[in-house]
């Protein structure tokens, strides 16, 4: 008999348990099992359910700063394949899942998305024929605008560029004759700026692109409406150029440095502010000086030596005075001797003219100096420090602003004076000051319900109480009487004699024996149970009927 085997059968162990309850879900009708499988299967896709929704999917960025049309273009293109997406807070970005991040740029891609709000050359492949020769030449100056953007926006700290060509026709008049000009818009990065030498390069790709058109007639403005030409060609002028300007800040943000490094152990890196300000003087000099002494010495040496001397003797009177004297010689014969005129005696010693001149030159002492001055020479520096008041205990545990005294201000003012290189000959000045710092107004803490970080932690709070919330819906909902129709009573404790009421384990239980303090055994137990039974049945005869009914019922269906 079923009846008796399941009343016999032992209910006190675990295994017993889970049999008894594989025999209750046995006697459970199909209409019951199915509601059953029903209401687990529902309770789990709800804590599932919860638990996905609860976590959300990681968003990439997509494309970020596009243009409006590409912008639009790209969500309609989402849209179309059912690609979920979502906007970044400032609205400059799309975002889809991360998954789905490089799949769907490559799918855009092959739709030609994103534009980049420009075209370029490719506007030239969709010529119609008949096209008129103006409609020729916008597109081509529209194709050449988007070409120049796209190769200026390729630079490192330009975002996006804009191109405009002023491209005035040509004419045979050469009075009316124009040079076609650019002007140039860029959108620089954050924290990014350009140097000459970036402008000039701009400058000159724009001008070289576009045919007849000079450096000068390219203009280059950043997002800040600042004509960045226009103030190159200004420093040029004056002759000042930003690495100058650099080494300027460079050579003022070194003593800076210097007065920080030796004021820090001694005041406080918070105590003390300094600021220095050098006047650097860029100008190059050339200096030749020749110098020549007025008064050689006598070691001098000598260059060179020249002297000259002629003697001129001069006959004396000769004959007596008178005409006899005065006489042609006598003819010549041979030997040739020149007889003594009449009246002559014997020759007379004659005068001496005598001429003698001498050039000396000595080496010239002269001394040639050639000097340049190097660029970049301070003329003058200026400093300026001013010290924060010395924080001290006071008698009753406050802390009191104590300022500095002179001695202490005049030992810093020798600190620094040192630390910068003070020269008095180019003046330079040193100003130490003393003053109590004022501090800054901390701004007020936002309300507990408005601080971000909170009302994130509360939304996470909230998150993981719904998902709590599913599992203890789902579990004294659903499992719990499920549990509780299935599995059998655990069994009382009957109180005995000289014994407490209540259920004890022991070491027959645990091997799986089933031992009661009552000192009962299994038939009696058996007995007593089909006695009440009975007593039911005279009692209640309807409702024996009913449960006889239905086991039969469960029987057939069964057996169907």
């Amino acid at each position: 008999m079923a009846t008796a085997d399941n009343a016999t059968a032992p209910t006190g162990g675990l295994p017993g348990r889970l049999q008894q309850a594989l025999q209750n879900l046995n006697t459970l009708s199909q209409r019951q099992k199915i509601a059953a499988a029903m209401a687990v299967a529902l309770s789990i896709a709800l804590v599932v359910g919860v638990m996905l929704w609860n976590r959300a999917p990681a968003y990439g960025v997509l494309f970020s700063n596009l243009d409006q049309r590409d912008g639009g273009q790209i969500i309609t293109a989402l849209q179309q394949q059912n690609v979920p997406y979502r906007m970044s807070a400032d609205g400059n970005a799309i975002l889809v899942p991360e998954a789905q991040v490089h799949e769907t740029r490559l799918r855009l891609a092959a739709e030609g998305l994103p534009k980049g709000g420009l075209v370029g050359f490719e506007l030239m492949d969709g010529q119609k024929l008949g096209i008129s020769q103006f409609n020729e030449q916008v597109n081509y100056q529209r194709a050449l605008e988007g070409e120049l953007s796209r190769t200026i926006g390729a630079i490192a700290a330009v975002s996006t560029a804009r191109v405009h060509l002023a491209m005035p026709k040509q004419t045979a008049f050469l009075r009316d004759d124009q040079r076609p000009t650019a002007s140039v818009m860029l959108q620089l990065r954050p924290g990014r700026a350009l140097d000459q030498g970036q402008v000039a390069g701009i400058v000159h790709l724009v001008s070289s692109s576009v045919p007849r058109m000079t450096a000068s007639g390219v203009s280059i403005v950043n997002q800040n409406g600042e004509l960045l030409t226009g103030r190159s060609d200004s420093m040029q002028r004056a002759g000042l150029n930003a690495t100058q300007l650099d080494y300027v800040r460079t050579l003022e943000t070194g003593f800076i440095e210097r007065i920080q490094n030796i004021l820090v152990p001694i005041v406080g890196r918070d105590n003390f502010r300094a600021e220095v300000v050098a006047d650097v003087d860029f100008n190059q000099v050339e200096q030749t000086a020749e110098t020549y002494k007025p008064n050689p010495s006598p070691e001098q040496a000598i260059r060179s030596q020249q002297t000259s001397e002629v003697i001129n003797p001069l006959p004396g009177a000769q004959g007596v005075p008178g005409a006899l004297s005065n006489q042609p010689p006598a003819p010549a014969t041979a030997p040739l001797t020149t007889p003594p005129a009449d009246g002559q005696g014997s020759a007379a010693q004659g005068a001496i003219n005598s001429n003698r001149s001498a050039v000396l030159n000595y080496e010239l002492d002269r001394s040639i100096q050639h000097i340049r001055q190097a660029t970049g020479q301070i003329k003058r520096l200026s400093v300026a420090v001013v010290l924060n008041n010395r924080n001290t205990a006071g008698p009753n545990g406050q802390v009191q602003s104590v300022p500095l005294t002179d001695d202490e201000i005049n030992r810093i003012r020798s600190l620094v004076r040192e630390a910068v290189g003070y020269n008095e000959g180019r003046g330079d000045t040193i100003n130490v000051a003393n003053a109590s710092f004022t501090e800054e107004a901390a701004e007020p803490a936002p309300p507990l319900w408005k601080d971000p970080e909170m009302i994130a932690l509360g939304k996470e709070g909230l998150n993981w109480l719904l998902v709590l919330a599913a599992i203890l819906f789902a579990y004294f909902g659903v499992i719990r009487p499920l549990l509780r129709a299935v599995l059998p009573p655990p069994p009382e404790a009957e109180a005995g004699t000289g014994t407490e009421a209540g259920e004890a384990k022991t070491a027959d239980e645990e091997e799986g024996a089933m031992v009661t303090l009552s000192g009962k055994t299994p038939e009696q137990i058996y007995e007593e149970r089909l006695a009440k039974a009975k007593e039911m049945a005279r009692t209640d005869p309807k409702l024996v009927a009913e449960l006889l009914k239905e086991w039969l019922g469960a029987n057939e269906e069964g057996r169907k």
